[in-house]
């Protein structure tokens, strides 16, 4: 590389999963010396990066045409530019392998989601040989979290416990892209928690493809739960959230120690894709509607205050208009805080993909529009039942849309709740990071609004490191992003089987 700067520009569609790889992906090209495009000041910023990574989902139909969109976008400037380089990685990578570069010959680098770390490598390959390189591994072999991540927040981070996952659910096609589980040592996820609350964050979301079968490579069913609990040892740590669980593994003792472990939120992201017990057998979902429910029951039991949210399918291959009922009796009886809908769609290399039975896409989309109007109606009933209560938002830059026009500041509630609060005339404005008390005025379908601050009522600002850690981020040029940090060890099987009873042990 000439000494003149070289800017580099991640672009990331899907899961939480591809946000935090998209992390590490620019910790290792910032390693490797590029700078983020997004940093430089807008009067010395070229129009395209010098390279331009896709980090690609492949779990809705859409995915292939939206990577090729942006590929075909990008042409031009790669004409112009014959040095610039555009590198795509991800699942849809792993999927479609060296389909990419036939249908895009103009994409140098294409590698997989168990890889990420030989980007930089490849990129020099590609530049050296004038010839894209394609890399793509069967497996895991080098855990992510060894690599070094640039995070998007300075008060909170992902941590990934595992990456894979064990079942086999005929609409989902990420166990062949991702693998089978592979589960982090304890030890070494606490080290990373407490790496990263020295660095001033005060919120950590546990990552995993099914993180609550977070254990089954060193045999301890228990192992999530006492990870939580560890969790809730960690001095200055604030906030604990994970994602996803999978309902059919879902145990008691999880839920126990959610409400015995104050760090971790009253908020649970609980998939439920149906309520028809067909559906969910023809899924391979290996639960049944009431066996969900008494899941939500007994979370409700030791956590009253909970939020739960969920995923939903619309449309599975032979759901009928009983099924979807079914589905509209569990989202009744859930009384879910908000949940993310989807119309099923064909995924090529999915059991679900050749089903008979295959319902009319208009047939989908009506059950979708009512499924919609059912959980805006749970969504803003369960919201209006917050009015009058006080909360305690994280403050988070930019999370409202419409926060200059209503002079409003957003953040999440304990309950992952978003929350638009008003600042009170003369009063200490919060930073991002900072913990703001006030009392819900009005339960949107979608929201909370907190105005009491300008209506005599509470209004209290607690600061905190991870506004300390924003703040220090502010005079430093570039994007307001933290530091590049070191990547941590390791992956394998533990030399112990089970992780210490004792909550603040780290083995």
């Amino acid at each position: 590389m000439d000494t003149a700067v070289k800017t580099y520009d991640v672009r990331t569609h899907g899961c939480q999963m591809n946000v935090h790889d998209s992390e590490r992906l620019s910790g290792l090209l910032e390693t490797a010396g590029y700078v983020e495009l997004a940093s430089l000041p807008e009067g010395q910023r070229p129009d395209t990066a010098d390279v331009v990574v896709f980090n690609t989902c492949a779990v809705r139909e859409n995915a292939a045409n939206k990577l090729y969109g942006n590929l075909g976008q990008l042409r031009p400037a790669k004409q112009k530019n014959p040095d610039m380089q555009i590198a795509v990685g991800g699942c849809l990578a792993q999927k479609d392998r060296s389909t990419i570069v036939s249908r895009a010959p103009w994409v140098d680098v294409v590698f997989g989601t168990h890889n990420i770390g030989s980007l930089p490598a490849l990129l020099d390959r590609a530049r050296h040989n004038k010839a894209a390189e394609v890399e793509i591994l069967e497996s895991l072999e080098v855990f992510p979290s060894t690599l070094p991540t640039r995070r998007d927040s300075a008060y909170s981070a992902w941590v990934s416990i595992s990456v894979g996952c064990n079942n086999t659910c005929t609409f989902c096609i990420v166990p062949s892209l991702r693998g089978k589980e592979k589960d982090r040592r304890p030890g070494e996820i606490l080290a990373e928690i407490e790496a990263l609350v020295a660095q001033g964050v005060v919120e950590i979301t546990l990552l995993g493809q099914n993180v609550n079968t977070y254990g089954v490579e060193f045999g301890d069913r228990l192992a999530f739960g006492k990870l939580l609990r560890a969790c809730g040892e960690v001095e200055g740590l604030e906030r604990v959230r994970f994602t996803s669980p999978h309902p059919a593994a879902f145990t008691d003792d999880v839920i126990t120690a959610m409400a015995e472990t104050p760090n971790v939120m009253p908020s649970l992201h609980m998939p439920l894709q149906s309520g028809s017990d067909k559906v969910l057998k023809d899924m391979r979902r290996s639960y049944r509607s009431s066996k969900f429910l008494r899941i939500i029951d007994a979370v409700r039991e030791q956590i009253p205050e909970a939020a739960i949210t969920t995923d939903i399918i619309v449309g599975f291959p032979g759901e009928t208009e009983e099924d979807f009922q079914g589905t509209l009796d569990v989202v009744r009886a859930s009384r879910f805080s908000s949940a993310f809908t989807f119309q099923y769609s064909i995924r090529p290399g999915t059991p679900a993909a050749d089903m008979d039975h295959q319902v009319p896409k208009k047939v989908v989309q009506e059950r979708f529009d009512r499924l919609i109007a059912v959980q805006e109606e749970v969504s803003w009933a369960e919201n209006r039942t917050l009015e009058g209560r006080q909360v305690e938002v994280l403050v988070a830059p930019g999370e409202g849309r419409k926060d200059a026009e209503t002079n409003r500041m957003s953040g999440r509630a304990r309950d992952n709740r978003l929350v638009h609060f008003a600042v009170p005339e003369g009063a200490e404005v919060p930073r991002p990071g900072d913990m703001v008390t006030v009392e819900v005025t009005y339960g949107a379908p979608h929201h909370l609004v907190a105005d009491s601050g300008v209506q005599g009522g509470p209004y209290a600002v607690r600061r905190t490191r991870g506004g300390d850690a924003w703040e220090a981020l502010q005079d430093r040029p570039g994007s307001g992003r933290p530091a590049v940090s070191l990547g941590l060890p390791g992956v394998g099987q533990p030399p112990a089987p089970t992780i210490s009873t004792a909550p603040c042990a780290v083995p």
